[in-house]
């Protein structure tokens, strides 16, 4: 590791838009993160000169040669199988032996997640991984939600970790000492839901796991920031994701078709462009770009595919502000206190 500063590992050839987006979003965090250091992996003969093209990154930013590239259509088990080599794949493999602290792409997010779970593997104690998403919200800050697509399944105790993990990473990345948490449910009522929900909440209290837990949310707390952190399985975390950002599209473009009716519309978006400026900054998916898969044994980053430069930026700002806190530290001695609670359980029961 550098002793001045963070490394990250950078896939240079994943994502929509090309190695061209990654670098000059490389550009844009160097700029914001002058100690941190740069390995970028793919094509040395685009990224290269791709580099060159910015004063001063190449003194923090290394190329380092892939023979290949993982397409978006790649399966993540042929992943498993072909992607030895590719710029994805060596991306993770830094961190796994220690040349970087954390990685980023913005490429496939089945192959990203497979080849991260078999170099990294989970952390002592956790079952399953969890993929999150950050949703704005009606208050200063962004609602965390996971899992969102790692696990189309999730039992009790699967739930519990993923709380664990999403209010660790809810102080690291934002500053929040002590982040509100809620289960999402079909109501807020203790009797509501399936039992896998509700055992869950019990064994949060029963087990006095060290959070700031609120019980059940519904769907439209998500927006509203009722809670900082919202916890589900990945089935439903998906399908609530899709369909906020399909309300989201939808209702930008019955605006752009508002305010371009007639004359006396675009008159009048031409005197509300600041604040519609502001508007459309703050629902920019690139301003919360930055999904974590959290419970592995290193940080790994997963940009939106269509990310722009600012967005891929902001994906790495992610990736250095989880590299240099604790959170993994936190959520290992949460992990630990909710194992100790389900052995202290079983000997209880054994007793009786």
């Amino acid at each position: 590791m550098a002793a001045d500063g963070l490394v990250l590992s950078i896939d240079g050839m994943g994502g929509d838009a090309g190695p061209g987006t990654v670098v000059e979003g490389v550009a844009i965090a160097a700029r914001r993160w002058p100690r941190t250091r740069f390995l970028v992996h793919g094509d040395a003969a685009q990224l290269t000169p791709l580099v060159s093209r910015h004063a001063g990154l190449s003194a923090v930013a290394g190329v380092r040669a892939a023979e290949r590239a993982i397409g978006m259509e790649m399966k993540p088990a042929q992943a498993l199988r072909q992607g030895k080599g590719t710029s994805l794949w060596n991306a993770v493999e830094a961190v796994k032996d220690g040349e970087a602290h954390a990685a980023v792409s913005a490429g496939n997010t089945g192959a990203f997640m497979a080849i991260s779970m078999f170099r990294l593997r989970t952390m002592a104690g956790v079952h399953r991984p969890a993929l999150t998403a950050g949703i704005p919200n009606a208050r200063a800050l962004t609602t965390v939600m996971l899992d969102v697509g790692a696990n189309v399944e999730a039992d009790a105790s699967q739930l519990v970790e993923f709380a664990i993990m999403g209010e660790a990473f809810f102080r690291a990345l934002y500053g929040v000492e002590r982040p509100t948490i809620g289960l999402l449910n079909v109501g807020a009522e203790d009797q509501k839901g399936h039992e896998e929900i509700r055992t869950a909440a019990r064994l949060i209290r029963d087990r006095r796991i060290d959070m700031d837990f609120r019980g059940f949310v519904e769907g439209d707390d998500i927006c509203k920031g009722g809670v900082d952190v919202v916890v589900t399985d990945g089935f439903t975390g998906n399908i609530a994701l899709k369909s906020i950002e399909g309300a989201a599209r939808l209702v930008g473009q019955f605006l752009r078709e508002s305010l371009t009716s007639g004359p006396l519309a675009q008159a009048g978006a031409a005197l509300a462009y600041p604040a519609l400026k502001k508007l459309r900054k703050r629902m920019d998916p690139s301003t919360n770009n930055g999904a974590v898969f959290l419970g592995l044994n290193g940080v790994v980053v997963k940009s939106h595919g269509s990310a722009n430069a600012e967005g891929f930026a902001a994906a790495i700002d992610v990736a250095v502000r989880l590299a240099r806190s604790h959170y993994r530290d936190e959520i290992a001695r949460n992990i630990a206190r909710l194992g100790a609670g389900a052995e202290t359980t079983a000997e209880q029961r054994d007793a009786s």
